[in-house]
């Protein structure tokens, strides 16, 4: 590929080179053209063949190395050819030389440009693989955009090259035959400037925008088609009816019920939804009881003589519910009820887009918000259903510790319950078929987790494919494949952590015929807007992101359109996330191995926890802070915090990211001592120093020796 690219480039070199060298752009004048007009037609006449091939290469070249003359090349199209024959040979010779451009610019920027900016400009890959050809023909029609940007610009994208071609073939034609017949004409023309009036102009550009504009109608209407074998009632019984009391339904409806509009907030089973009762608030209290219960058994490390603790798992899962209690009435019918939202329990389903029924009551809406949550992922792996697995939401009815855990997954529910059951006082064995757990984060946090894992006594099995569950005289065991060979794992309670699937089946999509992403997820655009013009979906349902804090972040927006009709676009700037292992595991923005995979560049920051003050004193001091920033400059890619209390930590960066503040800023603010937060100040300061400029310490040096006498 490089041999390729350089011979691109010195191919260019030679052309352009040779244009500007022997001045072959004179050849391209309105003045020289004309001057040598009778000759050509009666060559053209002699030889009618070659003068088409000689000019079609001629007009491929030019436009396939994007060389100024291109109007000139058209009209004498005209001249030489007629309008018809002249129409055919410079549509093709212009569409072939376009897509030679095309195919030059992509060889050579196309890979560089996706992989450095490929976040940025996924939005626009998205619209330009479903689009792209309606797009670049409405484009091609308008003769006031420069055609060699054109071609640019789409090699930067995904568009096809068939595509790319046919759109550039019939999109240009109009303007061609206009052009061609203008050349018909080419002895009279005095000047090019004055060649097509600006009302033509005008009209081309208006041509190009119909494109456009119909599409804009049509997809209303494809919407509105879908909404149209439905029904739509005179008058509405309430705004927008939320289906789902988690985290996203939840915000949903307060945003709505606080803009004094009415909403009808729907939920089958408890309000609060899975993190309140399977998730977030059930799974930190566990870890916080499993790591108790190591700092006990840790105690003599700081001084503490003779210290144990016998591990009550009933007592540990009332606590657990004790604290659900606690947090239900800020989620309860009694509280949403007092702040303007009608709360309805029973499962509802969607009707129309305009109805929605919930235990045989029929209420109509203006607009649907999905907030349907996800469930734990069961794979069809043969033998489970032998052996009474658990999942993230059925683990919390265990009233005794099984002996031996085997946790299936390696992702953050995988881990957090690994090492929270391995606390507890379980000989845990956790499988994971990737090459390493935790595998969205960088190679260095996996290890470091990994080995922690070790030191617990933690059985780590990445790289294993789980085959089959069966049982044998020792018990159940789990088949799996490694490294080529089938080994056999023994386990007493078996817990799936292999991800989460959206809620979708069973509320009426089915029959809406909703569309789904690959990921079984409701599709839905920028605005969280559905096919259906009035139904949005967020949260865990919709994702790309199933956490608790993008669902109530979705929920704003989803809300927001479902009560103005669509038009503030959701942001996902600054995602962060944790994992609550020990250490604990937190990011925003990109990863290290993200930046590799992207080609983007890059520099990083380090700082470790070994010697930190608070981390010491602590007995914490595992793990370090990690931020890439681009070459030279402060402003944060992103952040990794493998450490004490990382989850908190991280909060600094995702306002430095969101609010477009650098490295610089972090240092300059004064930090507690001795605090965590230290470290972000710490890792920005090694940022700074590691930017100073050295060639101005051997004056300050002198100066300061000046300043001794």
């Amino acid at each position: 590929m490089k041999k390729l690219r350089l011979f691109i480039v010195l191919l260019i070199v030679i052309v352009v080179g040779s244009y500007f060298i022997f001045d072959l752009g004179r050849f391209a004048s309105l003045e020289y053209v004309q001057s040598q007009l009778a000759a050509l037609q009666e060559f053209t006449q002699e030889n009618f063949t070659l003068a088409v091939l000689a000019y079609f290469s001629f007009y491929l070249v030019m436009a396939a190395f994007s060389i100024p003359g291109a109007l000139i090349m058209t009209l004498l199209g005209g001249a030489l050819f007629g309008v018809l024959w002249g129409t055919v040979i410079v549509s093709f010779a212009s569409s072939i030389g376009a897509t030679f451009a095309f195919l030059i610019a992509r060889a050579l920027l196309h890979d560089w440009v996706q992989k450095r900016y490929g976040e940025k400009l996924e939005p626009i890959n998205r619209g330009v693989r479903k689009d792209g050809g309606f797009y670049l023909f409405s484009i091609r029609m308008v003769p006031l955009f420069p055609y060699f940007m054109v071609n640019l610009v789409m090699s930067l994208t995904p568009i096809g090259v068939g595509a790319f071609y046919l759109a550039t073939q019939t999109g240009m034609l109009l303007a061609t035959a206009v052009f061609v017949n203008a050349g018909s004409e080419l002895a009279r023309i005095t000047s090019l400037s004055g060649l097509v009036s600006g009302s033509v102009l005008l009209s081309f550009a208006l041509i190009g925008l119909l494109p456009l504009l119909a599409r804009f109608i049509v997809t209303g209407m494809q919407r509105r088609k879908l909404a149209r074998r439905f029904s739509r009632p005179r008058k509405f019984e309430v705004n927008t009816v939320v289906i789902g009391a988690g985290a996203a339904g939840l915000v949903a409806s307060l945003i709505i019920a606080g803009a004094r509009a009415k909403v009808v907030l729907a939920e089958q089973d408890r309000m609060g939804g899975d993190c309140l009762y399977t998730g977030c608030v059930p799974s930190k209290s566990l870890i916080r009881s499993g790591h108790i219960k190591r700092l006990i058994d840790d105690a003599a490390d700081f001084g503490l003589k003779n210290a144990r603790a016998e591990v009550d798992v009933p007592a540990v899962m009332q606590r657990i519910r004790d604290i659900i209690a606690r947090i239900e009435p800020h989620d309860s019918v009694e509280r949403f009820t007092s702040l303007g939202v009608e709360c309805v329990s029973g499962k509802a389903h969607i009707e129309s887009p305009y109805l929605v029924r919930v235990n045989g009551r029929e209420i109509t809406t203006r607009s649907i918000i999905l907030a349907t949550g996800a469930r734990p992922l069961v794979p069809p792996i043969p033998g489970l259903d032998g052996v009474d697995y658990l999942t993230s939401d059925t683990i919390w009815e265990l009233e005794q510790l099984p002996k031996r855990l085997l946790v299936i997954g390696g992702g953050p529910i995988g881990c957090e319950l690994t090492q929270a059951f391995a606390n507890l006082g379980c000989r845990v064995t956790q499988m994971e078929m990737a090459p390493r757990i935790l595998m969205r984060e960088d190679p260095e946090v996996s290890e470091l987790l990994a080995e922690r894992f070790r030191d617990q006594d933690i059985n780590v099995l990445t790289g294993h494919k789980v085959v089959q569950f069966a049982s044998d005289e020792q018990g159940n065991y789990v088949a799996a494949e490694y490294e080529g060979e089938v080994v056999r794992e023994h386990f007493d309670r078996v817990l799936l952590a292999l991800g989460r699937k959206p809620n979708v089946a069973g509320f009426g999509l089915e029959e809406l015929e909703m569309p789904l992403t690959a990921a079984g997820a409701v599709e839905v655009d920028q605005y969280l807007q559905t096919a259906y013009p009035n139904i949005y979906a967020c949260g865990d349902v919709a994702g790309p992101y199933q956490f608790t804090h993008m669902a109530a972040h979705q929920a704003w927006f989803a809300a927001m359109n479902a009560l103005a009709g669509g038009w503030r676009r959701v942001n996902y700037g600054a995602v962060p996330w944790a994992t609550f292992t020990d250490p604990e595991v937190a990011r925003v923005g990109i990863s290290e191995q993200e930046a590799k995979e992207r080609g983007i560049d890059y520099e990083v920051t380090r700082y470790d926890l070994a010697l930190h003050d608070r981390a010491l004193a602590d007995g914490e001091n595992r793990g370090f802070v990690k931020v890439l920033t681009p070459p030279g400059k402060d402003r944060i890619l992103g952040a990794t915090i493998a450490g004490y209390h990382a989850g908190d930590l991280i909060g600094e960066f995702v306002l430095a990211m969101t609010h477009g503040m650098g490295l610089g800023k972090i240092a300059a603010a004064t930090h507690i001592y001795p605090t965590m937060l230290e470290a972000n100040k710490f890792a920005a300061n090694a940022w700074r120093k590691a930017h100073m400029p050295d060639f101005v310490f051997p004056w300050l040096e002198r100066y300061f020796r000046s300043r001794r006498g």
